[in-house]
């Protein structure tokens, strides 16, 4: 048993908010950990470590409606290339963003240009309105890379969209083409990743590709 504030556990449970947020977030939803209630180590043989976390969520644009959350996180032995496993059971229902999500497909889909913007959220911290959505969708794909990229001395946190450009697709896809700046806790490192991610209202957000850039801030 580890006490939730322990850093092993806050690491483990940043990992399965970055599978969570790339598995249920978009841009209608943002979830956040309210709380890490629970958690627990167990050295499994030849596997590795693997973190048992009981968590209290919250959608960002429904305040003060929380759900729980178990999850486990598996950080393969000796593998830094290798993802960890996360599985993770959402014990309530989150808000629905069915409406939200038409809304922001069919605004992105009748742009007569297409969208770019950068600094979100700019340098007092705000994020204007109408990018709220494509911030959220950052937090969605960096959900992902943070996942991907995770071992036990890491704990990622997006920092910033540091640039966002909407690609011309022939299907029915949105794409985005991010830079984000990724804050990693332990090294104190800001590192900038490119990210590419298609998102579609029935289909989710999926990361086709994604590229740590060299050199960092």
């Amino acid at each position: 048993e580890l006490p939730p504030s322990h850093f092993a556990a806050a690491r483990a449970a940043a990992v399965a908010m970055g599978y969570l947020r790339y598995r249920r977030g978009g841009p209608g939803r943002g979830l956040e950990l309210r709380a890490l209630r629970r958690a627990r180590r167990q050295d499994i043989d030849d596997a590795g470590h693997k973190y048992y976390l009981e968590l209290e969520l919250e959608d960002v644009l429904d305040k003060g409606r929380t759900v729980n959350c178990t999850a486990e996180v598996l950080y393969h032995l000796g593998s830094k290339s290798t993802a960890p496993d996360v599985q993770a059971t959402v014990q309530g229902e989150l808000r629905s963003t069915e409406e939200a999500d038409k809304e922001f497909y069919n605004r992105i889909r009748s742009l007569e240009k297409e969208l770019v913007a950068e600094n979100i959220p700019d340098s007092h911290g705000n994020v204007p309105l109408e990018l709220e959505p494509l911030h959220l969708l950052a937090w969605a794909a960096s959900g992902y890379v943070i996942w991907q990229n995770s071992t036990e001395n890491t704990k990622f946190h997006l920092a910033q969209v540091k640039h966002v450009k909407q690609a011309k697709r022939s299907d029915e896809d949105l794409q985005f083409d991010y830079v984000l700046l990724l804050h990693e806790m332990v090294s104190q490192e800001v590192v900038p990743w490119e990210v590419t991610v298609l998102w579609h209202p029935r289909r989710g957000a999926r990361v086709p590709r994604d590229r740590r850039q060299p050199g960092h801030a």
